[in-house]
């Protein structure tokens, strides 16, 4: 039974013949005082032409139909009004396809539209229509993606899983996985984590896909991870151009540590551990041996890199003092890989210390 039709009837069919609101018997007493009293029933001196009151029996037969079918009502008008906003929608994104609609406000047009679709999901809503509310809710949210506001249409996407979440399992995770898309692009990592999580708890608890769980589970941790990653790479890459050096290096082995025995991020490690062995590098030669010697103990798919064969060739020139050496590994390496702005400024500071350098890399 609905909550609001439970609400009303505790508050006014109480069971065990409790009186009732005046509002609701005044119809009834103003109908027995008007009739004349009975023979049979002679009026009470206290008390005169005032019937006994009506028992709760007598009012629930009246009471309970009544209230159900205003109920109905209200939720079929409601639908009956999410329906016509919908066809004006369809309209409104027709019109701004055509060539005078493009010509006259055709953006416009498909604004309203948007704007009119999410009206009517939340009427459709308030009807519990789920399906037709998650349907209109992903009407706006491809609206939203053509007009270039992705926020919006991630934000319609998990507004029409939400709904489909009632009626259909299936395509919730449809609509929450492309918010999941829109989110990963923008950047927005915590967000798309909580939305995979989301996502698992539907295949756990509705459609029992005990892998998809795992699945999910999994891609929402890893998603966390690359996140707070992101962020800490952000600090050492920062540290290193302010020559904190120590500090840099500890962040870029942690980061490396952290994603060499993940199947999704151990690609990247191999570049961690060639930033760290340049900040050890611009401090000491030794330093920068010793560690590339551990980095290759503890990652050995470092070994066989580009990055540590460049090292090789910018130690060896860095003994013999040998710029020119140096200049053409770096550009041997550049060649292939492009070096960005931050490699750049550390090959520099290293090429420095050889006696008798320029200071470039030309």
């Amino acid at each position: 039974m609905d909550v609001e039709v439970e609400r009303l009837l505790f508050l006014f069919c109480p069971a065990g013949g409790a009186p009732k609101p005046l509002a609701l018997l005044g119809g009834r007493r103003r109908r027995a005082a008007a009739r004349p009293p009975s023979a049979s029933a002679p009026e009470s001196p206290s008390s005169p032409h005032r019937p006994a009151s009506p028992s709760t029996a007598e009012h629930r037969p009246v009471f309970l139909p009544s209230l159900l079918q205003r109920l109905a009502m209200d939720n079929s008008g409601k639908e009956k009004e999410a329906m016509q906003l919908m066809a004006d929608a369809d309209k409104k994104v027709k019109a701004s396809g055509s060539f005078l609609g493009g010509m006259f406000g055709g953006n416009h047009k498909v604004e309203d539209a948007c704007d009119m679709y999410a009206r009517a999901a939340n009427m459709f809503k308030m009807a519990k229509n789920w399906s037709a509310a998650g349907n209109a809710f992903c009407q706006a949210a491809r609206l939203h993606m053509q007009l270039q506001n992705k926020l919006d249409s991630a934000t319609s996407f998990v507004d029409a899983g939400n709904a489909y979440k009632k009626a259909d399992p299936q395509e919730a995770i449809n609509c929450l996985n492309q918010a999941i898309d829109i989110y990963t692009d923008m950047g927005r990592f915590t967000i798309a984590a909580k939305h995979h999580i989301t996502i698992a708890e539907i295949y756990e608890s509705e459609l029992v896909d005990i892998e998809k769980v795992k699945l999910h589970f999994f891609v929402s941790l890893f998603v966390c991870l690359s996140s707070a990653n992101k962020c800490l790479l952000k600090v050492g890459h920062y540290s290193a151009q302010l020559e904190q050096y120590q500090k840099a290096i500890e962040i870029y082995e942690q980061v490396a540590m952290s994603t060499m025995d993940n199947p999704l991020l151990k690609y990247n490690a191999k570049e961690y551990f060639f930033k760290a062995s340049l900040c050890h590098f611009i401090v000491d030669e030794l330093n920068a041996k010793l560690a590339i010697e551990k980095y290759e103990e503890m990652f050995p798919a470092f070994t066989d890199s580009r990055e540590l064969k460049l090292l090789k060739k910018l130690l060896e020139a860095h003994e013999e003092q040998n710029s020119e050496a140096f200049t053409e590994a770096v550009k041997e390496f550049d060649s292939v890989s492009r070096l960005d702005q931050w490699l750049t400024t550390m090959l520099l500071r290293i090429k420095k210390t050889i006696q008798g350098d320029a200071g470039d890399l030309k």
